[in-house]
Formats: structure tokens, sequence, C-alpha cells
């Protein structure tokens, strides 16, 4: 864009002072002056201005447009073609009327006619789109030819840097759990490629993972994913980019980063947490059930071993410091759910015999 803006500038910069040559040689006739002085003046003083105002005029407004553009939803710039065009319809069919009026009215009226309706229309449609894309969808058929069930209007998710890194998210997309069209903006995709070039041996590694996972994405079949270009100008983080792009986009965040969950929520933004989703899949236990586990090590009070079950629930077994590196069958007492996850509080009852060696 400098080039273009350089290229411009010496165009504005040219045409302004041809034009302060002409405005010159005039004013000098009607001064009766020396009319090479003034030209020389006026050409120079609208080679300046040409130099100066030029990309102002030009380059700048595109630029700032642009970057308005990129932050603008694929939806809403439907709807506000849309409603652009329905107000134009309107304008029209109200011109007629309005044109019989005595003057000045016949010549003012209608142009500002088709200011207002095409403002409201714009207006109108922008703020219900929702709506709108819902009524087209229960309406019209999607791709496939099959109508989608309940009136549903397939929604975007975005991913953040997190999620991707862990991978599960392509486990869960396979199952078919996951609703809509997972999105990946390219600032996040900027932020993976810069982890897998980082110095720092294991960060390398989880970038690189991140971009397998990503990869594994877009290859199956059976999973709606994109990378989007969409971005959000004048911010730096990635999380802030992520929240303001959702707000626009009016869609929930696929994450698994505590701070990332509270900030989205706190501004209104509908967070999807897999941490949470595993939280809620694992098996739940009533005190009084019986279940076997194998101790792998020490509790923190006295006498206490400490076990996991296969989804990572961790269980605490009373009197079962002695029992490391066996498989008990504990009854559950009491099941505890705190911040990090699901604890379960057992006592052993009858020991099963030591776990064999699995190599």
């Amino acid at each position: 864009m400098i080039g273009a803006e350089f290229v411009v500038r010496l165009i504005g910069m040219v045409v302004l002072a041809i034009g302060g040559v002409y405005l010159g040689s005039y004013l000098s006739n009607l001064a009766g002056d020396q009319p090479l002085l003034w030209a020389s003046v006026f050409a120079l003083v609208g080679a300046l201005m040409g130099l100066v105002v030029t990309p102002f005029l030009t380059t700048r407004p595109i630029r700032a447009i642009r970057s308005q553009m990129t932050q603008v939803s694929a939806r809403t710039m439907i709807s506000g073609t849309i409603g652009l065009i329905v107000g134009l319809i309107i304008a029209a069919l109200v011109a007629s009327p309005l044109s019989l009026l005595p003057a000045p009215f016949s010549q003012i009226l209608p142009m500002l006619g088709a200011v207002v309706m095409s403002y409201l229309g714009i207006t109108i449609f922008v703020m219900r789109q929702n709506d709108i894309f819902n009524v087209l969808s229960s309406r019209l058929p999607l791709r496939g030819g099959e109508s989608e069930e309940g009136g549903q209007d397939v929604r975007n998710i975005l991913l953040d840097t997190s999620v991707i890194i862990d991978g599960r998210v392509a486990d869960i997309a396979r199952t078919g759990f996951i609703y809509g069209t997972m999105m990946v903006p390219s600032f996040v995709l900027n932020e993976l490629q810069h982890i897998a070039d980082s110095p720092d041996g294991l960060r390398r590694q989880r970038g690189r993972r991140g971009l397998d996972i990503l990869n594994r994405l877009q290859k199956d079949p059976n999973i709606t994913f994109r990378i989007t270009d969409l971005d959000v100008e004048g911010v730096r983080s990635v999380d802030d980019k992520l929240v303001i792009l959702a707000r626009q986009m009016r869609c929930p965040i696929l994450t698994n980063d505590f701070n990332l969950n509270r900030v989205a929520e706190i501004q209104g933004v509908t967070v999807l947490n897999i941490n949470e989703l595993a939280n809620a899949v694992k098996a739940v236990f009533l005190p009084g059930e019986t279940l076997d586990v194998h101790v792998i090590q020490e509790g923190k009070e006295a006498g206490q071993g400490v076990g996991y079950l296969d989804d990572g629930t961790m269980v605490v077994v009373e009197e079962g410091k002695d029992h490391i590196d066996e498989i008990l069958s504990v009854m559950v007492t009491k099941v505890l759910q705190t911040a990090a996850g699901r604890m379960i509080f057992a006592r052993p009852t009858v020991i099963h015999g030591e776990r064999p060696d699995l190599e």
C-alpha cells in the first residue's frame, strides 16, 4: 500500500500543479500582472497540496473501508445488501407520487426518500439478520437438498489456540457432537506458526501439534472446517480479538483457557469449554458404590493412597498407602467436585492382588 500511496501522491502533485498553472494564469490576467510569476507560484502551491492532501482523499479512505470490511461478517454484509435493495425498491415506488409535487419538492423529496429508505433498509436488516436467516433456513433447502430440522441455521464456532494445541477437539468433532462450522481466524493460525517456530523445544512441539490438528480437521470430509481472514484492527492480543470477533459474528468460542472463558462470559460471549465437557461426561459414582482402582502413589494425608480412573478422575483411598501398585476394590464414601475436576474418596473392601506387569 505504501507504493500505491507514493504513486497517488505523484499523480495528485502533477494534476494540482497543472491546475495551479491555469489558475495562476487566469488570476494574473484579471490582476494585470506577470502571468509567469503567478503561474509558477500557483503551480508550486498546487504541487505541494497534491503531495500532502491526495492520500487523504484516495488511499486513506480506501484503507479505512478495507479495515472495516475485514471486521464485518459475511452474514452482516448479505443482510445489509438485501436491506439496501429493499430500501431502493421502496424509494423507487415512493418517488413517482413525490415527483408530482410542485417545485422544489418534486426535485428534493425523491432523492431524500432514496437516502432515507436505503438507510432504514440497511439498519433494519442488519439488526434483524439472525431472524431473517432463521426464516430463510427454515424455508430454503440446505446443501444436499435436505431441509434443516427445526429451522435452525448452521452456526459458526471460533477455535482458540489452546483448544487446537490440546488436540481433543479433533476427536470430539469426529463424533458429531460439535454442531456448526469450526472457524480458525488467520491471527490464531499466525500465533500457532509463531509457537511452532519457537526456540523452546516444548513450546515448538506444542505449536507443531496444533498445526497437525488443523491439518486433520481440514482433511476430514465429515468435519465442516475453514480458515477465515476476518480480523480485528487496533487490537494486539489474540484473546481480545477472538472475543470481539465472536461478539460481531454472534457465535461461540471453543476453548479450554480458563481466563478466556471468564473474559468472554463477562462480555456476553457464549463459551464452549472442552474441560467442562470432559468433566460432564465422566462417570458418576454415588456413596456406597464399589469400583476397582489401581493405587499408584501416596496421598497427602497419612495412610492415604491415590489412584486414577480411566477418565482421569482422582480416587483417594483411605488406608491405601500399604497397597501401592495393587488393584483394590473400594467403596465410595464421598464425591467432591472442585475447580480442577471431580475427586472420589473411598475405602478398600477387598484386595484383588498385585497389578500385573504390563510391558
